[in-house]
């Protein structure tokens, strides 16, 4: 992949920085994937692969409850481009290079900037699944972090009972840290475990 060439972790970011004045890249790409911002215009596109993919969605993602509109998924992806230049939330599109497909989603969710630390969310649409485009994005957007936020620490957090999340952080070389004994609710506000896979840099 080719985001995972050269990464340099000699310059650490200054505990104080503050983090909007970081000068990040919008976009990194793997073997076939482009992962980039989110920007305004995805919405259709976006909004096609959530409606495909809905029933899988509704089992792990609270937000998938309701079928969202195009118009929806169009505020959502203009929100997301605002906080990701606000850098409260960075998420990603993964488009297939070959065509320019919306394959899903992924990104980074800041937990502590001192660390710095992040969490990693991802989903890929439903006729695309078990094809290893979570797991390549997982290891883009790892290498991302490392080389232009100097993560020390990115965490992926599933379900217990959601097996392919844990097949895709294992795959993607993370290690089970955790195992957390109802710690929050399910979709369907049932007592949920969930699992908490590291990768330290």
């Amino acid at each position: 992949m080719h985001v995972l060439n050269d990464i340099d972790n000699d310059h650490e970011l200054p505990s104080t920085m503050n983090p909007i004045l970081l000068d990040l890249p919008d976009s990194c790409e793997t073997d076939r994937l482009w992962l980039r911002c989110a920007r305004a215009g995805d919405g259709a596109a976006l909004n096609a692969a959530i409606i495909e993919s809905i029933t899988q969605l509704r089992q792990w993602m609270p937000w998938a409850r309701e079928m969202p509109t195009s118009e929806q998924s169009e505020a959502y992806s203009r929100h997301a481009q605002a906080n990701f230049l606000l850098r409260s939330d960075l998420t990603l599109r993964m488009l297939r290079k070959s065509d320019g497909l919306m394959v899903g989603s992924t990104g980074l969710h800041p937990r502590d900037w001192d660390v710095p630390s992040f969490e990693i969310g991802y989903w890929v649409r439903t006729s695309l699944a078990g094809q290893g485009y979570a797991t390549e994005a997982v290891r883009g957007v790892t290498a991302f972090a490392i080389r232009h936020l100097q993560s020390r620490r990115i965490q992926i957090r599933c379900d217990a009972e959601n097996l392919r999340s844990q097949r895709v952080a294992l795959a993607a070389g993370y290690v089970l840290e955790s195992i957390s004994v109802n710690d929050c609710r399910t979709c369907d506000g049932q007592l949920r475990t969930s699992h908490t896979y590291v990768h330290l840099a």
